[in-house]
């Protein structure tokens, strides 16, 4: 029984017991009662329709509990809780979270953070970063990839570089962009980026992939591209002899009607100027 009485609303708090206390709150904003709630033993909650207009489908939830062999009622809380048709803001995103490429504006600041994983230690070995460039490769493609001697390090102060899981995510980023070979601009291309000598390689690992475009005439001049990129502006392009131009074509036969101001072409009478009309025409004339 005890169990009972925690979830039926007590008879001596009747159902307009909450009218008063939301009506002290905002009584132009208090509508006809929706129902009750047992909170607890001689503890119910009272929901009112909310008529304020900014806030539509919200409802007053009021609070009312009675003492222990009392039969005094008293408002206990009174507040505005969501109905489930009420209009609520979104989840709130942490900002880091919120951020996209592009919004670093002028005078803004977005330093990494100490734990970010696209950075390591200048001095990490073991298999990255500067062991990585100097360590002998099997590969005949991969010898000319890093700086080939210390001095080509970075500059004094740089604590950290791009990370491994850094790179990646670079070079997957930059392939799936408008630089990279799956593009229209690139499948129209006489050849590849890498055969072009404006093509300036990256050094590093990114190297073995990409490059900068030095081409002033280029579509993508200063921008990073993929080795399999290309365009029109490829430095060993030839023209090919066999596509002729078209010989434009031009109709001396033709006319156009116009109607000028004051002369209507529907009522213009025009006249055949063929022999058979005229056979004593002078042809010169």
């Amino acid at each position: 029984m005890a169990r009972e009485a925690l979830t039926t609303p007590d008879d001596s708090v009747p159902g307009n017991g909450g009218l008063g206390g939301a009506a002290r709150e905002r009584p132009e904003a208090v509508g006809e009662h929706l129902g009750t709630e047992a909170v607890g033993d001689r503890v119910v909650t009272h929901f009112f329709a909310c008529l304020d207009r900014a806030y539509t489908g919200w409802q007053w939830a009021v609070t009312v509990a009675r003492a222990p062999r009392s039969k005094v009622i008293t408002v206990d809380e009174c507040e505005l809780l969501p109905g489930s048709e009420a209009l609520l803001a979104p989840a709130w995103v942490p900002w880091h979270d919120r951020l996209r490429p592009g919004d670093v504006g002028i005078g803004d600041l977005l330093p990494a953070s100490a734990d970010d994983e696209r950075l390591v230690s200048l001095i990490t070995l073991d298999g990255d970063v500067v062991a990585d460039w100097f360590s002998p490769h099997t590969d005949s493609e991969d010898q000319d990839a890093g700086p080939a001697e210390p001095s080509e390090l970075p500059a004094p102060g740089r604590v950290r570089v791009m990370s491994a899981l850094g790179r990646d995510d670079t070079a997957e980023r930059w392939y799936e962009t408008d630089h990279g070979p799956r593009t229209p601009l690139s499948h129209a291309a006489p050849a590849n980026c890498v055969s072009c000598g404006f093509f300036v390689p990256l050094s590093g690992g990114l190297g073995r992939l990409f490059g900068a475009c030095g081409n002033a005439y280029a579509p993508d001049d200063g921008r990073v591209v993929s080795a399999d990129h290309g365009c029109g502006a490829h430095s060993e392009a030839v023209r090919t002899s066999g596509a002729a131009r078209a010989t434009p074509v031009i109709d001396e036969f033709g006319y156009d009607l116009v109607e000028l101001p004051g002369v209507s072409v529907d009522e213009t009478v025009f006249e055949p100027l063929s022999r058979e009309v005229y056979p004593d025409a002078d042809p010169a004339s």
